[in-house]
């Protein structure tokens, strides 16, 4: 069975690129551009979620950093494994404060994007 990964990413053309990318790797991708489908992640049930750091959506003023926080301190999600994504200089930060199990920073080789979600969910 082919494992699921929950896709938030607010830029169209990345989300794509990353949905297409993952399917090709035999993935099932479940792509959104805010994280509103969160509120759906126990129907979801997905083994990785990767995460956009640069959405503002959940919360009035929370971010992918927060997001991840949230999730891994709560008990239904903690086990679930997290990568933010970002641009930011200092993503290794960012991704420890939000308790995140790995990151990747933006531009990215999709064989990078492979190879991290591989770790985490083979």
């Amino acid at each position: 069975m082919a494992k699921k990964i929950l896709v938030i990413e607010d830029d169209r053309d990345i989300r794509e690129t990353i949905t297409y990318a993952l399917e090709e790797s035999m993935f099932d991708v479940v792509a959104s551009e805010d994280s509103k489908i969160l509120k759906s992640i126990h129907k979801i049930k997905p083994d990785l979620i990767l995460l956009d750091n640069w959405l503002t959506d959940w919360k009035s003023d929370a971010n992918g950093q927060q997001i991840s926080k949230e999730l891994k301190t709560n008990p239904d999600t903690k086990h679930i494994p997290i990568i933010i994504v970002s641009a930011v200089s200092n993503i290794r930060e960012v991704a420890d404060a939000g308790q995140a199990d790995g990151f990747l920073r933006k531009p990215f080789d999709l064989n990078d994007l492979i190879a991290i979600i591989n770790k985490h969910v083979l």
